[in-house]
């Protein structure tokens, strides 16, 4: 058991399950009489933000050199993220009148880490949140024309459902998990 503390703490685990509650009560606060999808969205992806900038430690190539299967640990610690980041936008949502469906919340959960998984790949662990919250940014100002271009630019804020949404979380989602599962963070 105290390789799995001394992991968390190096991961910064702490803190960012402190800060993935805040997140996810801060958004849930003023939107609890209109939760959709896009709060459920702002919410997974603030939970999945904050808890990717712990997706490398601290001395990446000390990391490297241990004699650990880093593949199955990394994969698991992706996984775990999405874990909770999902249990908070479930767990928020029954606070409220309106709730979001399962499918949309795990397709989401899987989408932004396929996203981080890649960021933290190409940028270093600390920098897993970028793409998350960039595509969020973008997504949220999409226009809803209906377009292949726009389903896929906003997959995440599509209703369950839509297969071109489901497609490329499930693509990012393959992407980002293999490519941090086999490379992990970039030095």
């Amino acid at each position: 058991m105290r390789w799995a503390v001394l992991y968390a703490r190096s991961r910064q685990v702490p803190a960012a399950v402190t800060a993935l509650v805040v997140c996810a009560l801060a958004v849930w606060l003023p939107a609890h009489g209109s939760w959709s999808l896009l709060y459920a969205g702002l919410t997974l992806t603030a939970g999945v933000s904050v808890t990717a900038i712990g997706l490398s430690g601290q001395d990446p190539d000390l990391d490297r050199t241990a004699a650990v299967r880093w593949p199955l640990r990394r994969f698991a610690h992706l996984t775990l993220i999405g874990l909770a980041a999902g249990g908070a936008v479930l767990a928020v949502q029954q606070l409220g009148p309106s709730t979001v469906e399962l499918t949309a919340v795990v397709r989401d959960a899987a989408g932004l880490l396929g996203l981080a998984g890649l960021a933290a790949t190409a940028a270093g662990g600390q920098f897993g949140w970028t793409l998350p919250l960039a595509w969020f940014a973008i997504a949220a100002f999409v226009p809803d024309d209906g377009s292949a271009k726009a389903r896929i630019a906003a997959w995440m804020l599509q209703p369950p459902g839509t297969s071109m949404a489901t497609w490329t979380a499930a693509v990012l989602a393959a992407a980002g998990a293999l490519a941090y599962t086999v490379r992990g963070g970039r030095r």
